[in-house]
């Protein structure tokens, strides 16, 4: 089976500002690729890549063996789910308009539509009869990124986008959420690429690590690869992790 994401020597400028140099990986269908890396590395970059909101200035970026380039956009985007800092809620819109979105834009029935959003918000824990009609701004932080989840998977994407997803929340809610997201994708076999700077989010959530720095894709690999590995930018997400652990104890 061919990987669901390839990039292909890929380059990414903006001016004369290289952002991306020459990366090539996959993301094989089930797997949850994290990519690692300090701001400025290149994660979000690589994710606008996928979903055609960037393209490449070099190489090549397939998903389902099609080039981003040969893809209508818009039938691109709405096979892949977006999730962002902050959810980007509709804040005009109720909580079931928001995950319906959508399948609305897609044409499916407003039963099955109703019926999707209701089984999406129990799954998430934010049962239907109590959280359907309330607005955004009616949500906490934590709710409004579970909202976020939900409306990604409305319409069963094959594949999840998720920028940063967990970076706005307090240290609880976060591994509330990360823990529901992996309960989640062991029931759904979603594949995801998610991009983090936080190690310890990578070596729970990533099935495999891709580290970045400075636009190039200096290690990927499994958990157990990724804490032997001696790449200089990979020791140093090493001694981060140590710290981390020491300030725990």
């Amino acid at each position: 089976m061919s990987p669901l994401v390839s990039f292909r020597q890929v380059s990414a400028r903006i001016g004369q500002k290289e952002i991306l140099d020459n990366i090539s990986f996959d993301v094989e269908a089930g797997e949850t690729l994290v990519l690692l890396g300090r701001s400025g590395s290149g994660k979000t970059t690589s994710l606008k890549m996928v979903n055609g909101l960037l393209l490449p200035s070099a190489g090549e970026v397939s998903i389902e063996g099609i080039s981003t380039t040969a893809w209508d956009l818009i039938q691109l985007r709405r096979r892949i789910g977006y999730v962002i800092q902050d959810a980007g809620l509709f804040p005009h819109f109720t909580v079931a308009a928001n995950v319906g979105l959508v399948p609305r834009l897609e044409g499916w029935p407003v039963r099955d539509i109703e019926a999707r959003v209701e089984s999406l918000l129990g799954q998430i824990g934010l049962p239907s009869a109590q959280f359907a009609t309330r607005y955004p701004r009616e949500l906490s932080g934590g709710q409004r990124q579970r909202v976020g989840v939900a409306r990604a998977l409305a319409a069963d994407p094959p594949m999840l986008l998720m920028d940063e997803p967990f970076g706005a929340l307090d240290p609880v809610t976060r591994v509330e959420l990360q823990q529901q997201f992996l309960d989640l994708r062991h029931k759904l076999g979603k594949t995801a690429l998610l991009v983090t700077h936080d190690v310890r989010e990578a070596l729970l959530l990533g099935t495999r690590i891709g580290v970045l720095h400075n636009g190039r894709l200096v290690f990927l690999g499994g958990r157990s690869e990724f804490l032997k590995a001696h790449e200089e930018e990979v020791r140093a997400f090493h001694t981060c992790l140590e710290e981390r652990w020491r300030d725990t104890i």
